[in-house]
């Protein structure tokens, strides 16, 4: 199950984590001065794309130099597992026919269901919501405790789940519409009609172009998208402002520890 397929519609658990550790909602993630002046907390990277585009191979390219990735398709497959909460609903909600012999849930199968029916796309998108936006919430929370100071939100929906709030800079992996309806055939082996009603389930990539902080235009080659890359990995991993580290992990540590020797030193000047 693909949450770049099927959107996110409700992310109340990411939206009380995003408040509480990342900033207020309005506030993103990182960057420029003026933001960090509103009281953005931790360099939350947000990548997007649209089907085909190929932005999961961007994603791979950060996950190779070592910068963790929070990926929201993997997120949206889990919620769906066999006897899990999502499964259960989602089974109850469109039937046993949209099983495998095995009890899995044929994602292809779902898939064409929901890309040919507006209602029944929102439907999935409210029944797995909860499980998709807990589980990206545990994803950051386990990155953050590790002590990663920039995390990768790799997440299809981006915008259309209000996630660009708590991110920035945004990037957006992008096509021409003819490329990215000719890979998704190629691809996926589908007709026509299949590839254009998936790309039209999605927020127009020229859309997502216009609000993107960062773009990969992915047209050419794949030395092409590696040189793009290169460029685009040199500024996610410049240092980290005052305001990012004192709300990193260290950052808090490294307060907690100034706080702690504060009362001991206060507790000798008055004794």
């Amino acid at each position: 199950m693909l949450v770049g397929s099927f959107g996110i519609q409700k992310v109340s658990v990411t939206q009380q984590f995003c408040l509480s550790i990342f900033g207020g909602e309005g506030n993103r993630g990182l960057v420029k001065g003026k933001d960090l002046k509103q009281g953005a907390k931790m360099r939350l990277v947000g990548l997007t794309g649209g089907i085909a585009s190929g932005k999961s191979t961007v994603s791979s390219m950060f996950k190779h130099s070592h910068i963790p990735v929070v990926d929201a398709d993997i997120v949206a497959r889990d919620a769906l597992k066999k006897n899990s909460g999502g499964y259960k609903k989602v089974v109850a909600a469109f039937g046993p026919d949209i099983l495998q012999d095995d009890g899995q849930v044929d994602r292809l199968k779902l898939g064409r269901i929901v890309f040919s029916d507006a209602s029944k796309r929102q439907l999935l998108n409210r029944l797995l919501a909860p499980y998709i936006s807990s589980g990206i919430f545990l994803e950051i929370l386990k990155l953050w405790l590790k002590g990663h100071k920039v995390i990768i939100l790799d997440i299809p929906l981006l915008f259309e789940a209000k996630m660009d709030k708590w991110t920035r800079p945004i990037v957006v992996v992008w096509v021409d519409p003819e490329t990215q309806l000719r890979r998704l055939m190629e691809r996926d082996n589908s007709t026509e009609e299949d590839a254009r009603n998936r790309i039209n389930a999605q927020m127009s990539l020229d859309l997502k172009k216009s609000q993107a902080d960062i773009v990969i235009d992915n047209t050419g080659s794949r030395q092409d998208l590696q040189e793009r890359f290169s460029e685009v990995l040199s500024q996610v991993k410049r240092p980290l402002t005052w305001t990012e580290f004192w709300l990193s992990r260290d950052g808090a540590l490294t307060a907690l520890l100034g706080v702690i020797i504060g009362v001991l030193a206060g507790k000798n000047f008055f004794w």
